[in-house]
């Protein structure tokens, strides 16, 4: 089949209707795009067709080092193959590097690291399903309102030692704030007390796009519930590896971290 190519170069929130592919989303590092492709057809990404919901909406998530571009790939209901090439905005993040740091803090004892290493295998387990619920398209809100002290993508170099970059955003607020649900979704995992991140909670909310809320105090649902949006389902706390009262949510789709300040924009007022 003929292959045809288009070039869109779209940096921010966007909305396009081009050759009956609609996109909304943002095209940079940490971006989620949603799409919905014409009857008939089929979305191709990174090499592999992607789910499609009953009204043919899809979603992708671009990662933290997401190279320059991204392309999606329609196939009409004859087979012909529609290549759409999208430039992905670079971000430039806040890197820390700090020296004299005890080596016990840069090198945990290795107890610590297999239980963390497990859990993290918990984590991973319950974001890589790809359940058919439609509240990927959902507009997302914020779950809490308060002051931002944490941004996705900053990362701590520790006596040369880069540590994890910082996925989520923090928001700080009191132990026992209520926390509500962004969008609608299906509990996939609940742990009161895991070594890094406390008590955690995973809300998939269909697609392989997943939040991840850490540091709670408290759980308000359990896992297999239905959430829907604005529902409350945990509290703010400081569990875990947390040097103060917050929230910390974050976001998959799949393996890759996305920015969930992309999908809900600016802070509303206190």
């Amino acid at each position: 089949m003929k292959r045809r190519f288009f070039v869109f170069l779209l940096f921010s929130l966007v909305s396009i209707h081009a050759f009956g592919l609609e996109l909304r989303g943002s095209w940079q590092q940490g971006g989620v795009i949603v799409g919905k492709v014409p009857d008939g057809s089929q979305i191709e990404y990174r090499g592999k067709k992607l789910q499609l919901s009953s009204l043919r909406e899809f979603v992708i998530g671009l990662g933290r080092d997401a190279p320059d571009h991204a392309t999606l790939v329609v196939i009409d209901a004859q087979g012909g193959r529609t290549e759409h090439r999208f430039a992905v905005k670079q971000r430039s993040y806040n890197i820390q590097r700090v020296t004299g740091v005890p080596q016990q803090t840069v090198e945990p004892d290795p107890e610590q690291v297999a239980r963390a290493r497990r859990e993290a295998q918990m984590a991973a387990d319950a974001r890589k399903g790809n359940l058919p619920l439609r509240f990927f398209a959902q507009e997302f809100v914020w779950p809490l309102v308060g002051p931002i002290t944490g941004v996705y993508g900053s990362q701590r170099v520790y006596n040369g030692v880069p540590n994890t970059p910082h996925y989520g955003v923090d928001i700080a607020r009191p132990v026992g704030t209520v926390v509500n649900a962004p969008a609608g979704g299906v509990v996939t995992l609940v742990h009161p007390d895991m070594f890094f991140s406390g008590g955690t909670l995973i809300i998939d909310h269909g697609h392989g796009l997943s939040s991840t809320f850490i540091h709670l105090s408290e759980i308000l649902v359990k896992k297999g519930d239905e959430i829907v949006q604005g529902q409350a389902i945990a509290k703010v706390g400081k569990t875990g590896r947390a040097t103060g009262p917050h929230l910390d949510w974050r976001m998959n789709w799949f393996e890759e971290r996305v920015d969930p300040q992309l999908l809900v924009g600016a802070m509303p007022s206190q």
